[in-house]
């Protein structure tokens, strides 16, 4: 299925990851298209959705801010109704969207196994004082977050600090920012963050 909804790339070989953008840029974003395209790779169907503001946008091309929370958590919980077909799912997404896909672990129906977050927004930028953890203290499934290790909105240093669940694990991205694009000088590159997070993923 492909229209202003859903975007659905590769075979359910080993499962499905259903993949939200984040607050900013769409579901077909350079960052979106990669990602998706290398958890292909890894043998799951990744079906990436937006949510009802950026339709709005792709329709007028006027920029919005985010829904609320609740309508984001609503839109996110009925595409997950709609795959509840038995086949293993993993909820995905990209800072704000990885956000809502761990919010939503709770209540989740059995076919899914837990959550990938690429850049999760533990704190407004520069408002570390503020962080949007209370939820992940205590995960009822795997989280795994994709972290660059001077990511604005979540760096190393900050981040360590907190006392997060067990059930969440960190994987760390040297020199990535909140796209896990590090600097040149680092001698890393985006491609090669990516291929360390497919290569996590078709662990799992």
């Amino acid at each position: 299925m492909e229209d202003a909804m859903f975007i659905t790339d590769g075979e359910p070989l080993k499962g499905r990851i259903l993949f939200a953008h984040g607050a900013g840029a769409p579901m077909d974003s350079d960052f979106m298209q990669a990602a998706a395209q290398g958890l292909v790779e890894c043998g799951y169907q990744v079906m990436r959705f937006e949510f009802p503001y950026m339709q709005a946008r792709r329709e007028d091309g006027r920029r919005r801010p985010p829904s609320r929370m609740p309508q984001l958590l609503e839109h996110f919980r009925a595409r997950i109704d709609e795959l509840n077909d038995g086949v293993p799912l993993w909820l995905a997404g990209k800072s704000m969207g990885g956000r809502v896909a761990t919010m939503l672990l709770d209540d989740a129906p059995a076919c899914v196994r837990g959550a990938l977050v690429f850049g999760y927004p533990f704190y407004p930028a520069k408002k570390p004082q503020q962080p949007r953890i209370e939820h992940l203290v205590s995960l009822p499934l795997p989280v795994h977050v994709f972290q660059g290790t001077r990511d604005a909105l979540g760096n190393r240093e900050t981040v360590q600090t907190y006392g997060l669940s067990a059930q969440l694990q960190l994987h760390w991205l040297e020199d990535g920012d909140h796209d896990l694009k590090p600097r040149k000088a680092s001698g890393f590159t985006q491609d090669q963050h990516l291929a360390a997070v497919c290569a996590v993923v078709a662990r799992l």
